[in-house]
């Protein structure tokens, strides 16, 4: 099993490119923190290359920017590639099934908190609530349902 879930925050912004057949690719790379102090005291993080296609790709790029926390399930894919000076490079990115937007870096300053899922191109957007009116706990919220309707605990089918 090949599974990955991760949340962090973009280290850079996304970039987006088309391939020659004309689909969407955008890389971007998630910072994410580790759990444990180093002896200085400080947390340290991971920076964590990932691959999104498609309309997510588009999603991605359009919507997110340096700082944007996301959360990320996908999968390990390895590869390698000979660059330019002759030598043999290796990769390790995290192909994207979903991404969560969990945030800009401003939302802490702005008291907004937006959850948007962009999976697999699915948008679903959740503004912040506002008040909503209430009714009063008083009155019977069954009261104009008609009758009264007596169960033994035979009837039951359970």
């Amino acid at each position: 099993m090949n599974k990955v879930i991760l949340i962090g925050r973009l280290a850079r912004d996304p970039e987006m490119r088309t391939t020659m057949s004309g689909m969407n690719v955008t890389r971007f790379t998630v910072a994410v923190t580790r759990t444990y102090q180093d002896q200085n005291g400080e947390r340290t993080a991971d920076f964590i290359n990932c691959v999104a296609w498609r309309k997510q790709a588009e999603n991605i790029a359009k919507y997110c920017t340096k700082g944007t926390q996301v959360a990320i399930d996908g999968r390990i894919q390895t590869g390698s590639y000979d660059a330019q000076d002759g030598s043999k490079r290796y990769t390790t990115d995290i192909i994207c099934d979903n991404v969560t937007f969990l945030g800009s870096k401003n939302d802490n300053n702005s008291g907004n908190s937006y959850n948007t899922n962009y999976s697999n191109g699915n948008e679903n957007i959740s503004e912040p609530s506002q008040s909503l009116p209430t009714s009063d706990i008083s009155e019977d919220p069954f009261k104009d349902f008609g009758e009264e309707i007596a169960l033994s605990d035979d009837d039951l089918p359970f």
